[in-house]
């Protein structure tokens, strides 16, 4: 298992959007186990293989892997490990954001 050095979300904004969910939401609480689940091991979710990756990721965040969890009601929280710019020792997990089926379904073209 490989432990993150810390699991961050991609920009203020994305933070901003969970900050200012209910902490009675199913969703958020969710994505909290879930974090917790990341910090014993980044290798949790799904790994999409790299000719799936959608390019709307590819060219807004550069990502070269994803990572798919399971959320409840069909929802799906996607992320991705990067390597701390200081130190390649260090993992990074970067929440990417987080949809219901639907907007799954778009995202990956199905």
């Amino acid at each position: 298992m490989v432990k993150p050095n810390k699991v961050i979300f991609v920009d203020d904004e994305l933070e901003r959007v969970f900050d200012e969910m209910s902490d009675e939401d199913s969703i958020k609480k969710a994505i909290i186990r879930v974090v917790g689940n990341l910090y014993e091991n980044v290798f949790c979710g799904r790994n999409v293989k790299k000719k799936l990756i959608p390019k709307r990721l590819i060219d807004k965040y550069g990502v070269d892997n994803l990572w798919i969890c399971n959320l409840p009601f069909a929802w799906r929280m996607v992320y991705t490990l990067v390597r701390d710019e200081r130190t390649i020792k260090e993992t990074v997990v970067v929440i990417l954001g987080w949809m219901d089926h639907k907007d799954y379904e778009v995202l990956f073209g199905f």
